[in-house]
């Protein structure tokens, strides 16, 4: 007998006007490359030799991302699946004929990405698509942003995350980590990631940042004397750092008359490392760590910039043939 849709199910379907939500899922659905990704990840895949099959892997790879676009917890995504007809339908989950992933499959799928070191796998296939003809690869951005952490003790180990540190921006300190970035000049796209504690500073993660074919870096004061330093001592680039206020302030009038417009036009082309720190914090809601431990929390670092590079880039992959 053929199963009866229920009332929700019926009202999405009678629905003239596609919703945002609606419009973001089947656009990335559309650009991410899921053949690429399973094919990635499907060699240490479960094979559920004992017991029930394993969910297939792209349904739960979609499930993944739905938790990292809508920053939700394994909890909160269960719920998610049960409330919306428009998120089954993205993860090709069918009421009464696909189980729902609870929040202990989901929990168990992530920690089988961190214990494999997945998610950079994730990150560099992505990166690696959009490397032909997107990702052009002769400048480099390199910048940080800060990442809190909850700074209760008010949990099972009675303490604070032992691997986040506090630090002082300004006049106000921040407990948490720091994501680190290299971004392409002409793109925008994110080509590194790396996860420190708040404390480290930026200067010291700048030789990890870079791919090493980039013929132009820039960064802001924080980068100050990185040229300088034994591990970059080498490289045969033009570096452009932001100086400081207080040394512009300090010029004589002509020379800061000349340097004020070159500040500038610099502060212009680092403006394009700020796409996907909003994006991540702002679209995807990540302004505070939901996991303890640096590895897990850098693991979700590279899921995000590789799902944010694809919404930075989605208009011009929808745009080619096939897309």
């Amino acid at each position: 007998m053929q199963r009866q849709g229920s009332f929700a199910e019926a009202e999405y379907a009678g629905k003239k006007r596609q919703t945002r939500r609606d419009k973001f899922l089947a656009d990335m659905d559309a650009v991410v490359p899921w053949g690429r990704l399973v094919d990635r990840l499907v060699s240490v895949y479960p094979k559920g030799e004992r017991g029930r099959p394993p969910i297939p892997l792209e349904r739960m790879l979609r499930v993944y991302f739905v938790q990292q676009w809508y920053g939700l917890s394994d909890e909160g995504l269960e719920d998610a699946f049960y409330d919306s007809q428009a998120l089954r339908g993205f993860a090709g989950i069918e009421l009464n004929r696909d189980p729902i992933p609870d929040a202990t499959t989901v929990l168990h799928f992530r920690h089988w990405l961190e214990r494999h070191d997945l998610t950079k796998g994730l990150f560099d296939e992505v990166r690696a698509m959009l490397e032909r003809g997107l990702l052009m690869r002769q400048g480099t951005i390199v910048d940080a942003t800060i990442i809190a952490a909850p700074p209760s003790t008010k949990n099972k180990q009675k303490a604070r995350d032992p691997d986040m540190h506090q630090t002082k921006k300004g006049n106000q300190w921040h407990f948490g980590m720091k994501a680190h970035i290299g971004v392409d000049v002409a793109s925008g796209l994110v080509h590194t990631v790396v996860g420190t504690a708040a404390n480290e500073a930026d200067i010291t993660q700048t030789e990890a940042l870079l791919h090493g074919e980039e013929e132009d870096v820039f960064g802001d004061a924080g980068y100050t004397g990185a040229d300088k330093r034994p591990e970059l001592a080498d490289r045969e680039v033009s570096w452009n750092i932001a100086m400081r206020r207080r040394i512009i302030k300090a010029l004589p009038q002509t020379l800061r008359e000349l340097a004020e417009p070159v500040e500038r036009a610099l502060a212009q082309v680092r403006a394009v490392v700020e796409p996907p720190f909003h994006i991540i914090k702002n679209r995807f809601r990540h302004k505070k760590l939901r996991y303890r431990g640096l590895k897990k929390n850098t693991a979700q670092l590279h899921t995000l910039f590789a799902l944010a590079n694809l919404v930075i880039v989605k208009q011009a992959l929808l745009a080619q043939p096939g897309g």
